[in-house]
């Protein structure tokens, strides 16, 4: 690149992590043709706390499995229509989350979002992928991964 920045390379993929929450270790796909980052979240429950909206849901870490779920509960930072990519519409709660990836934590709004016939338990999208990341479509889990036996929990890990 010959510009004055400097970019953090990442892969297609990586191990990323949710410190501020709990979840150390989530498979995700960096997808720059995606505005917004998105979750699979379970059991959604909105509740108001002071008259705030907040979200009540589980994280499911590894791939079609729910060993290992994280219970989260944050602030409803917003709602918002999200289309997917085969263009169906629907309304998502969005979130602040604290988001480590290839050895940097920062700040991303997450929506979420039933990813249960996805690859992927996380999407990183453009917004969080601006903040100084460059993506190698050839590459795959340059942040480093999960022990081993703790990927074999992860059926289809790499």
């Amino acid at each position: 690149m010959t510009d004055s920045h400097s970019y953090t390379l990442a892969g297609w993929r990586e191990w990323v992590s949710l410190p501020g929450v709990g979840v150390p270790w989530v498979k995700a796909k960096l997808d720059t043709g995606a505005r917004s980052s998105a979750i699979h979240a379970f059991d959604l429950e909105e509740t108001t706390r002071e008259g705030e909206r907040w979200v009540r849901f589980s994280v499911h870490p590894w791939q079609k499995s729910d060993e290992d779920a994280v219970d989260v509960e944050c602030p409803v930072l917003d709602t918002r229509e999200v289309r997917s990519s085969s263009g169906h519409s629907e309304e998502r709660l969005v979130v602040a989350l604290d988001l480590t990836l290839v050895g940097r934590t920062l700040p991303v709004e997450v929506t979420l979002a039933r990813r249960d016939e996805m690859g992927f338990r996380m999407l990183v999208g453009r917004e969080a992928l601006r903040q100084g990341y460059a993506v190698d479509p050839g590459a795959s889990y340059l942040g480093g991964r999960p022990p081993l036996r703790l990927r074999r929990r992860n059926r289809g890990a790499g």
